[in-house]
């Protein structure tokens, strides 16, 4: 998978943590109130964001194994969670998750868990994953998964075209075969019901404002950059859209939680 930067994730985790459903995180709470410790794995870890989100929701004793492919990102975890005093047992794991899911799921833990990672994947990559989740009885539960919606204030007449051949980008290869982009919520909620998951989701858009100016100009480059990559669009198109997009007061992003339980049995 291409990798983010530490500074870009810094800049999108206050939006990521306003955006996630409150009411789904404390039913994934009380679903696993039962056990005295907590043992969990963060898929595409990156910096920590989503331990940061969810242990203090969790409560109890946990323990996290953190697992992203680039050392700088879990080097960073690793600082950040020392610091923190979180009272959590924090390992970090370099692994490359298109070759060795199992070996991140050793032993068996009792929740799975990711953020904005699934619409990156491929299909068959959600697949076995399900199916490695579920071999284990474990919960999971995912957040910020781009739904493929988006809404920008004001409006500009490129913007159909610029979310087209986005999608078309999105779907390109990233280290785990053709990603699944905003179909990934869908696949993942029917493989988990497939296998006999209890399956629940909620909507987590982002709603970005004036006090994410800073966030909204980097989405609009990097969206700008992804469509000029597929050459759909004409470049003269494109830049005038990143500038007026700079420059936007508000864009709502759609993205959508979920969270699947083992069913009896």
């Amino acid at each position: 998978m291409s990798g983010f930067s530490a500074d870009w994730l810094a800049l999108r985790e206050p939006a990521d943590h306003r955006a996630r459903d409150a009411a789904l995180a404390q039913s994934l709470a009380a679903a696993l109130a039962d056990r005295a410790r907590l043992r969990i794995v963060d898929l595409g870890s990156g910096t920590g964001s989503n331990l940061g989100a969810l242990a203090p929701i969790l409560g109890r004793d946990q323990h996290w194994r953190l697992v992203d492919d680039d050392p700088a990102l879990l080097a960073v975890s690793r600082a950040r969670f020392a610091a923190a005093g979180l009272r959590v047992a924090v390992e970090t794991m370099r692994l490359d998750l298109a070759a060795d899911l199992d070996r991140a799921l050793a032993p068996a833990p009792d929740l799975v868990t990711a953020a904005a990672l699934l619409d990156l994947v491929s299909a068959d990559w959600i697949a076995r994953l399900v199916a490695a989740v579920a071999a284990r009885r474990a919960a999971f539960y995912t957040v910020l998964t781009y739904d493929g919606s988006d809404a920008w204030d004001p409006p500009h007449a490129a913007d159909g075209a610029m979310r087209a051949a986005f999608h078309a980008h999105q779907r390109r290869d990233k280290g785990f075969g053709p990603a699944a982009g905003p179909d990934a919520a869908g696949i993942v909620a029917q493989a988990f019901r497939r296998k006999g998951y209890r399956v629940e989701t909620a909507p987590s858009p982002w709603r970005l404002g004036a006090e994410d100016g800073a966030l909204i100009e980097a989405l609009a480059d990097g969206f700008a950059v992804a469509v000029g990559e597929t050459g759909t669009v004409p470049a003269a198109t494109v830049e005038a859209w990143r500038n007026a997009r700079r420059a936007a007061c508000r864009w709502t992003v759609g993205h959508v939680d979920i969270l699947a339980l083992p069913g009896a049995g």
